[in-house]
């Protein structure tokens, strides 16, 4: 079940959720709307030379960022985000859509006790400004059924903008197996 806006505020209140800073003024009926944080990072595959995905921070002109069309860009929430009782999924805001950029497009579930920046995925379909502080997506929290387990991994360890480790996960798994 997904937590209404009034829920979200409770649990801020009691400590359920952490939404770092928090202002009531951004809660949705049944989310929150989450802003850019200062960090974003153009990325290139890195295949050309055999090694893993390349990142380059961009730096901001006049308090903005230009987003190209074509590139891919890693960016960060501005609130540390995150529960140790329920699930966070983190979406683009459909306004910021409707410009043409593409906020979290495969990764938007978050895990019990993952607390942070979520690292968000950009892809402009146009060339786009954006702002460091400016509202660009929204996360909703989920109540879980069943054990919680929660989340240790080493992205949830991380308030910057983080690459993929697939591409190390990979190569690992393939040497284990002998298929080098």
């Amino acid at each position: 079940m997904i937590l209404t806006g009034s829920a979200i505020t409770e649990a801020v209140t009691r400590g359920d959720i952490v939404v770092d800073p928090f202002d009531e003024a951004r809660v949705n009926p049944n989310s929150y709307n989450y802003r850019l944080g200062p960090e974003i990072y153009r990325v290139r595959s890195g295949h050309e030379d055999g090694g893993g995905p390349q990142r380059e921070r961009l730096e901001p002109t006049n308090g903005r960022f230009l987003l190209r069309k074509g590139w891919f860009y890693l960016g960060h929430t501005l609130e540390r985000i995150g529960s140790t009782r329920y699930v966070t999924s983190l979406i683009g805001r459909s306004s910021v859509g409707r410009l043409g950029l593409f906020v979290q497009l495969s990764a938007d579930l978050g895990h019990c006790g993952a607390v942070h920046r979520w690292t968000l995925e950009l892809l402009p379909a146009l060339d786009i400004y954006v702002y460091p502080g400016q509202i660009i997506g929204q996360v909703s929290f989920w109540s879980v059924t069943g054990d919680v387990l929660p989340y240790q991994g080493w992205y949830g360890q991380h308030d910057h903008p983080m690459p993929s480790k697939l591409h190390v996960d990979v190569r690992d798994q393939v040497e284990i197996r002998g298929l080098r």
